[in-house]
Order: C-alpha cells, then sequence, then structure tokens
C-alpha cells in the first residue's frame, strides 16, 4: 500500500511539473502517432491486416511499385482502411488537445496519423506528416503535386470499377498518404522542423519514435533547449531524453493534465492580480 502511494504521489508530481511548463509556454508543438488513433478503435497498420489481408507483406500493399503491379490490390486494402477512419470518432485524448488551444497561445500538432481526427476534434492547425487517408490524389501528380481528386464523387458518378481514373489525364486515383519509399510533402515537413525549433514545449504523445523523419523532431526539441513531455504507455526512443514522462495512454492522461494546466493559469492569474493590487 505504501509503494501505491508512492507512485501515485510520484505521477501527480509529474503531471504537476508538466502542467507548470505548460502553463508558461507561449508555443507548443504536439506530435501524434498511431497510439493516439487506436483509443479510437483504429489499428495500427499491420494490426488491419486481418482476415483477408493477413496474407499480405506490407511491401505489397503500401509502395508505388505494388500500385503499379496491382492498382486494385491496393486501392482496395486502403478503401478498407478508409472505412474504419469513416467510422472512427476522436477520443478524449483529441479532445484534450482542442482544450489546450484555450490555455496556451499557440498550439501546432504534428501528426503521423492519416485518419483526419485532429481536424474532426476541432484542432486549428494540424500538420499531416504523413498524408491523409480520406484524400485522394492522381497517381501522376498531373497537375502538380498533390493533384486532389474526389474519389467519392467520381466512383459514385461515373460507377468506375476501382481505383477510378483521374479525370484530368486518365491515370489512375491514389490514396493521398505516404507510402515506404516516398519522401514525407516538403512543406509539412518543413513546417514541423520550424515548429519544433521555436516552441517553448513539446508533447509527444502515443508515438513510438522510430519512424523516420518525424522521430527526429523531439530531438530537434530537445537540441533547441526546450522542454520534452512524452505521454505514453510503454518505453519509446524518445523516453531516454524525456524531461518528463507521463506513463498512460494520451485518453487518460491527457484529461488530467490539462485541467492541472488550468489550475496553474488560474493560480498564476490570481498571483499576478495580488501583486499589483
Amino acid at each position: 500500500m505504501l509503494s501505491s502511494l508512492r507512485h501515485s504521489r510520484a505521477v501527480n508530481d509529474l503531471t504537476e511539473q508538466a502542467a507548470s511548463a505548460l502553463a508558461r509556454a507561449r508555443s507548443l508543438a504536439v506530435l501524434t502517432g498511431a497510439g493516439v488513433s487506436k483509443e479510437s478503435g483504429i489499428p495500427t497498420f499491420r494490426e488491419a491486416q486481418t482476415g483477408l489481408w493477413v496474407q499480405y507483406d506490407p511491401q505489397e500493399l503500401a509502395t508505388p511499385q505494388a500500385f503499379r503491379h496491382n492498382p486494385k490490390l491496393v486501392w482496395d486494402w486502403y478503401e478498407y482502411r478508409r472505412q474504419l477512419v469513416v467510422e472512427a470518432n476522436p477520443n478524449s485524448g483529441h479532445l484534450a488537445l482542442v482544450e489546450l488551444e484555450q490555455l496556451v497561445p499557440r498550439v501546432v500538432v504534428l501528426t503521423q496519423n492519416v485518419d483526419g481526427l485532429h481536424q474532426a476534434a476541432g484542432s486549428s492547425d494540424v500538420v499531416e506528416l504523413h498524408g491523409n487517408l480520406r484524400r485522394s490524389k492522381c497517381f501522376a501528380n498531373c497537375r502538380g503535386d498533390p493533384t486532389l481528386i474526389d474519389a467519392t464523387a467520381l466512383l459514385s458518378e461515373s460507377r468506375q470499377a476501382s481505383p477510378p481514373r483521374c479525370p484530368h489525364c486518365g491515370g489512375y486515383v491514389r490514396p493521398d498518404v505516404v507510402w515506404f519509399g516516398e519522401t514525407l510533402p516538403e512543406a509539412a515537413l518543413s513546417r514541423a522542423y520550424q515548429a519544433s525549433e521555436e516552441c517553448d514545449v513539446m508533447l509527444i504523445v502515443g508515438t513510438s519514435g522510430v519512424v523516420h523523419p518525424a522521430a527526429a523532431l523531439p530531438a530537434v526539441a530537445k537540441g533547441a533547449g526546450k522542454t520534452v513531455i512524452e505521454v505514453n504507455p510503454e518505453p519509446s526512443g524518445i523516453t531516454s531524453f524525456a524531461d518528463l514522462i507521463l506513463q498512460g495512454p494520451g485518453g487518460e492522461v491527457l484529461p488530467r493534465l490539462v485541467e492541472r494546466v488550468r489550475q496553474a493559469k488560474c493560480t498564476r492569474a490570481v498571483a499576478a492580480t495580488r501583486s499589483t493590487s
């Protein structure tokens, strides 16, 4: 019982330290990974390989070469995953990050997730590092990168077999996500590095910290002298250099953290009022 009490006190102390850092911050960068989406019931890439899809290697489902070789197979795989995303809702972790926008002047979410749930929750500034599964684009990007196509409307109107054809060039339409072997969108990556360098605090939630180049962003923030806070149920590639580690899923940890930030802001405001009166 004594051990449990000490653990609880340690957790509360870490939460208070993290809340204090966030309450003082003028700019916050939040890096999110698959763990955040998993709490909304969205399986990770490999977890989604069940049933019909268990027999396929990722290289057969998520590379430009695979799409050229078998466009229907790859399109159908992503349609299956798209349906999982459409049926999902933001969880309490997503919503807590939206609340932080009321408490920190500038909040930018840098996400590796492709489900659009941060935007659905209400986050106003989201940088999608790996694209968005809800969008489609011309495989050839015939009118610039990306040449976005409304694939749903295209399929509905023309009743084409999947995948649909680009109305501009006649080539195939593909998901607007980053596949293995492809580079991240230049503008998104540049913005992510800038946010990591300029923030006061970086909050990392639900990522393994091993998928590059996104995994390098916490190190960029740390190297620039910023406070790095990690929220994760398990140790990650970031744990060794994080300043504060709050162990647990984002959906449980973030609401508590946000409430402590709110309390810390109120305390600071009262103290400031007293000092000027």
